[in-house]
């Protein structure tokens, strides 16, 4: 945080909001607000109203493929946009490359709950004449960066809700499909900013090979600094954990983060959609919410992601890690060839005490890193090794109100919620509760998860749910595979995580009253 708050008493987000013109709140969280938009007046009930319109399945991939050469990338349709996420007025190219070519059409989803389909037709762009864009060139640090031509260009309608929306790309030619996938943002004052995890995405992809943050030529699973990774080139095929090759060309959204939005959404949750980006970039956009989510597999963050987040807590707002391995890799958010800015990332550091544990075994190249701040003074908790593994998400505090309603008693376990990466040691912060705590195994190797929440200074409060596997006991969406490997396996919607969810959410919109 800016040293021109010193010791002064923080005012409430509330009041920082109605003041933040005279006051120029910018200069007091992070000087990268300067640029951003207001927050404009809530709409309490336009994500209710949103899903009472129809919903359809066709959003769904029927027929896709994976090159065998690559393992990743389904080079007969596969495209990518120019941004992660956007506002209405905004314009989005879609650039598509079709190998052979072929002419193809595009059909644009908005993700949510719509009456259990998943999604809403929006649109269908097209036919359009498809081509085969050149594969990029080896930049610096590894880098592979897509200059295609734009397949078209979309200004988003001002009546498009903030969501997740998907493009599906089809060939006419062999029928093969895949996705593309973009966020539209608002400014409104809402109870829930939810945070797509899409550096993560990013690093995580290996398109069109072997070209991830985790590839550096000489180790398939290397983790250190010196390469980087673009936006500009389609999603692979999800490359860890899970075999998903109809969530094509889509990140890890459809993976570990739409089961919550989909449960939110039907649950009639007044609830916002940014991206990493936007956390980055937009300090002053966070405290229009009553609560921020991070959601699934949140690893890779900047540090102004890291102070904002942090001062958004100090004024007030209330924050759920539904979500684990989060804020452990540092990164800087980098501009394209093209000079566009947070186009690019590159693993710099790492958050918190250095690993020398994960060093010995087998990762040294993680000592070359620089140390950023400790991720639990923010989280509750840490990555602890072996960092991989699951086991039962068990009750530690009975008595606490985030099990009001569940019948849950100390001792007892929702099985295989905890995976495939936890939290663990928790963070000495004045307050802090372990509400849930226990071993979590991979193979022989074993250590222990630590779910914490701890008060923020203006009554709200910070959860960490300390597993990536969270939403998957909120719903099954349609077209959803359950994960199961190292060391643990979810059991799918449970009713007892529903109501610990619920119990958080309703106490963050009620505290932000």
């Amino acid at each position: 945080m800016s040293s021109t708050r010193g010791s002064q008493p923080q005012p409430h987000r509330r009041e920082v909001l109605k003041g933040a013109a005279a006051v120029g709140l910018a200069t007091v969280l992070h000087p990268l607000a300067l640029a951003e938009a207001r927050p404009t007046p809530a709409r309490r009930d336009l994500i209710r109203t949103e899903n009472e319109k129809a919903g359809t399945t066709d959003w769904l991939l029927k027929t896709t493929r994976v090159d065998p050469k690559t393992k990743y990338r389904c080079p007969w349709i596969e495209g990518y946009c120019s941004h992660t996420s956007l506002r209405a007025g905004d314009t989005l190219a879609i650039m598509v490359s079709t190998n052979p070519p072929s002419s193809f059409v595009i059909d644009l989803y908005r993700l949510g709950y719509y009456g259990g389909k998943g999604a809403r037709h929006l649109q269908q762009i097209g036919p359009l004449k498809g081509t085969v864009q050149p594969d990029p060139d080896v930049g610096d640090e590894r880098l592979r960066e897509c200059h295609w031509e734009p397949a078209t260009k979309l200004v988003i309608p001002k009546d498009w809700p903030s969501g997740v929306y998907l493009g599906k790309l089809s060939a006419e030619k062999d029928g093969v499909q895949s996705y593309v996938i973009f966020i539209v943002r608002d400014d409104r004052a809402c109870d829930f900013l939810f945070q797509c995890s899409d550096t993560t995405w990013s690093a995580y992809n290996r398109w069109p090979d072997q070209w991830s943050l985790y590839d550096d030529g000489k180790k398939q699973w290397y983790w250190g600094p010196g390469v980087r990774v673009s936006w500009d080139r389609p999603y692979g095929k999800y490359c860890q954990v899970v075999d998903a090759p109809l969530s094509q060309g889509s990140g890890e959204f459809l993976l570990w983060e739409f089961p919550l939005a989909f449960w939110m959404e039907k649950e009639g949750y007044d609830v916002s959609y940014v991206s990493n980006v936007d956390t980055h970039a937009d300090a002053r956009g966070l405290l229009r919410a009553k609560g921020w989510l991070s959601v699934g597999h949140d690893e890779y963050w900047s540090l102004e992601m890291y102070k904002n987040v942090k001062a958004a807590i100090a004024a007030g707002v209330n924050v759920a890690f539904f979500s684990a391995d989060t804020c452990i890799g540092l990164i800087p958010f980098l501009s394209s060839t093209a000079q566009v800015a947070n186009r690019v990332i590159s693993r710099v550091g790492n958050f918190g005490p250095r690993m020398e544990e994960w060093a010995r075994n087998g990762a040294p190249e993680v000592l070359k890193l620089k140390e950023g701040p400790d991720q639990a003074g923010l989280i509750g908790a840490r990555d602890v090794y072996p960092y991989s593994g699951g086991g039962d998400w068990t009750c530690r505090r009975e008595k606490h109100w985030i099990f009001a309603g569940t019948g849950m008693k100390n001792g007892d376990g929702i099985p295989g919620l905890v995976g495939w990466e936890w939290h663990g040691e928790p963070a000495r912060i004045a307050g802090l509760e372990v509400v849930a705590q226990g071993p979590a195994r991979l193979g022989k190797k074993e250590g222990t998860y630590a779910a914490t929440i701890y008060p923020g200074p203006k009554e709200n409060f910070v959860f960490n749910a300390a597993t990536i596997w969270w939403s998957d006991g909120l719903s099954a969406p349609p077209g959803y595979l359950h994960p199961s490997a190292h060391g643990a396996s979810p059991k799918g919607p449970d009713p007892r995580v529903r109501k610990i969810t619920a119990n958080l959410l309703n106490r963050f919109r009620e505290a932000g009253d």
